[in-house]
């Protein structure tokens, strides 16, 4: 049985089924883990939550900011931007059961010693209270209180992780951290400003997996959400937003128990203009 963690999908339904037959899943014998942002400015997001709903258990996803976003517009808490291409869900005869799948997809996955987030992970969190946190924020996006909290969900502060954060606050952090986060300082503190790759971080700021004394730092987190990061390999971290919806690649990571990961990739047309 192969394992395979696959970046941000964003909606490219056909180049998420090319790359599928190039690594041979077979859903009766494998499994993907989704990155998360699996919808938004690609031209089938619908297509892409179909087919990975048909995958039943095979497929193991993660949410993203972008599908966090259709979940809020859904049920009324945000407003459609100009440049979403949601509306092939929004408008859709299956439209409820599209919803109820997708709001019962995780936070934060851990397998086969890889931590799998969709953005980054604050330097205090060990991988199980990763884990821990991740599932706060998921039972509420399944339970009856949803359409309340999603009108609590957006907003910067607070800034950084406090054990004694409740309610609003405390969920936000947690959701910020694992949707939104690519530079922190050395004491957590995240910028949700900058989205330049590495080099281009703020005074004060680094990359969330540059923090020394990270307490992930021994095992290997996988991640995505970082197109301008792109692709990364290190014996500690797997970057796999490869930039598929803006004309890059869609990019699959192979895990294998001996620790002789494969990257495979496919070529993607450019379905959202830069700006």
């Amino acid at each position: 049985m192969s394992l395979y963690c696959i970046g941000d999908v964003q909606g490219c339904n056909a180049p998420l089924g090319r790359l599928l037959d190039v690594i041979g899943f077979s859903p009766s014998r494998d499994t993907v883990f989704m990155l998360g942002d699996l919808v938004n400015r690609g031209p089938d997001s619908a297509g892409v939550l179909r087919r990975l709903m048909g995958y039943g258990d095979a497929a193991r996803c993660l949410l993203g900011n972008h599908d966090l976003h259709l979940i809020a517009v859904a049920h009324g808490a945000r407003k459609l931007h100009r440049s979403d291409t949601v509306s092939d869900i929004l408008g859709a005869p299956d439209r409820p059961a599209l919803m109820e799948w997708l709001r019962t997809q995780r936070m934060a996955m851990w397998e086969r010693g890889v931590l799998m987030v969709h953005a980054g992970v604050l330097p205090s969190w060990t991988a199980a209270q990763t884990v821990a946190l991740a599932s706060e924020v998921e039972n509420v996006l399944r339970g009856p209180d949803l359409g309340e909290f999603l009108h609590l969900m957006y907003g910067n502060e607070p800034a950084g992780w406090q054990e004694d954060l409740q309610g609003a606050a405390r969920l936000r952090v947690i959701i910020n951290a694992l949707t939104r986060l690519r530079f922190c300082t050395a004491d957590g503190t995240m910028e949700f400003g900058t989205k330049e790759g590495a080099g281009g971080a703020p005074e004060g700021f680094m990359p969330w997996f540059e923090v020394p004394g990270r307490r992930t730092a021994q095992d290997i987190v996988a991640f995505g959400h970082w197109s301008t990061l792109g692709w990364l390999a290190r014996k500690d971290v797997f970057s796999l937003d490869t930039g598929c919806v803006w004309g890059g690649r869609l990019s699959a990571l192979r895990l294998d128990t001996t620790g002789a990961h494969e990257l495979l990739q496919v070529k993607c047309p450019q379905s959202q203009k830069p700006g």
